[in-house]
């Protein structure tokens, strides 16, 4: 009988805190909630993110030539919303990569017309490639860019950009905590997995190749490869080219990279140190040639000039990895998926800009991947309180309020740099 009644006082205390605990919690969202001065259009389910830490994130289309990625996932876009955040997408910016407008809406983003509208009312504006010539008119003074850049061989996107006052954040130079690229390697991954294929594509006879197939036959030898640069890129280009039964070589000038290749892969490519005299010997009996070599924000140094072209075998292939930072081929220019070869010294070029892009559905969804925390990042706290407390973030700071604050793009282009630390200051 005793046990009851302590089991029931017991009981009663539970219940009679449940009710002190809601009381308070009920309390403390009202005074929340007042102090937050929502609108009286807020939705509901808002209701508990204070109004000045919303951010408008705006994602347009990609407009570049047969560029069919796009910079926000829905998962992306859902992942924001719920962060309190509101994203407008441009109407049938995802459908290259295979999602459709209901899917952002879906994700809580609201479809915009006209990239216009997208500029004109974001307070980010998130893209994959660099922004063209008619988007950089519409950026404006205080408004965050994220996206790739690829500045130090594009003065005029550089001048566009230090005059819109805007501040740029690139992909390409964000950091991690090992000195790697975080947002680079998914499309370095890509792009190296691709280069044996469009390479093959373009050694076809038809294609103004040699006609050498990559694996060769039984009595025939394999195509012979040649890439330059060990690291993200020419790591995955090996890998694939030696798949498809090449023989392949590698070139790189730290040792210790070609000590963890060759730990890692063993017998399936050959390494070599990439000084002038090695390159210019492995260039005369390759059928293919892989550019793959990066200086983080910096022109891509020229390793093959144009007076090499004249050693190598007629109709031998060159594949320019490094084409958005310049190339690393003397006789690299830009071309497009529409028109990607063109041939100098009866050797056909394959340079296009963005290479990921013919795979648009898996490039897409591995960059938001690896995109997302930084982008949330960057909404939650601002680009100023982001980048102080994450420096990795920082280094992808490019350009703030008309100054230029990365160093391997002002040494490209001859331009004053301001110290990003300072630009947090400023």
């Amino acid at each position: 009988m005793i046990y009851l009644i302590k089991r029931h006082i017991v009981e009663y205390l539970f219940i009679f805190g449940d009710y002190i605990r809601r009381f308070f919690e009920y309390k403390d969202l009202k005074l929340y909630n007042k102090q937050a001065h929502f609108d009286e259009d807020t939705p509901s389910w808002r209701q508990t993110i204070p109004q000045e830490i919303i951010m408008k994130i705006g994602c347009p289309t990609e407009i570049k030539p047969q560029e069919y990625r796009v910079g926000m996932t829905p998962n992306a876009a859902q992942e924001a919303v719920a962060h309190g955040h509101d994203v407008i997408i441009q109407a049938g910016a995802g459908m290259g990569s295979g999602f459709v407008d209901g899917d952002y809406v879906a994700a809580g983003a609201l479809i915009i017309d006209t990239a216009e509208e997208i500029f004109d009312r974001a307070d980010m504006i998130v893209k994959v490639k660099e922004p063209q010539a008619n988007e950089r008119k519409m950026l404006r003074e205080g408004q965050i860019l994220f996206t790739y850049l690829h500045l130090a061989p594009d003065p005029d996107q550089t001048h566009d950009l230090l005059g819109s006052g805007c501040t740029a954040i690139a992909y390409e130079t964000v950091t991690d905590a090992s000195g790697g690229l975080p947002l680079l390697a998914p499309m370095s991954e890509v792009a190296g997995r691709l280069a044996p294929q469009v390479g093959a594509w373009t050694l076809q006879k038809a294609n103004g190749g040699r006609g050498v197939l990559m694996g060769g036959v039984p009595g025939v030898g394999p195509a012979k490869v040649l890439v330059i640069g060990g690291g993200v890129v020419g790591t995955h280009a090996a890998r694939i080219a030696a798949g498809m039964g090449a023989d392949v070589t590698v070139l790189d000038r730290s040792l210790p990279r070609m000590r963890y290749l060759d730990d890692v892969f063993g017998s399936v490519f050959k390494t070599g140190f990439s000084s002038s005299g090695n390159t210019a010997d492995l260039l005369q009996s390759a059928d293919m040639v892989v550019g793959a070599v990066l200086i983080p924000g910096a022109a891509a140094p020229k390793l093959v000039s144009r007076a090499q072209l004249s050693t190598m075998k007629a109709g031998s292939a060159l594949v320019d990895v490094a084409i958005d930072q310049g190339g690393c081929f003397e006789t690299s220019r830009a071309t497009t998926h529409a028109d990607p070869v063109y041939d100098v010294n009866g050797i056909m070029h394959y340079c296009v800009a963005n290479m990921p892009g013919a795979v648009a559905r898996t490039s897409t969804i591995a960059l938001g991947n690896a995109t997302m925390p930084f982008l949330l990042a960057l909404a939650d706290k601002g680009w100023r309180k982001a980048c102080e407390d994450d420096p990795h973030l920082l280094n992808g700071l490019n350009v703030h309020a008309g100054r230029l604050t990365y160093y391997a793009v002002g040494k490209a282009l001859g331009l004053d740099v301001l110290s990003p630390n300072l630009a947090l200051k400023a």
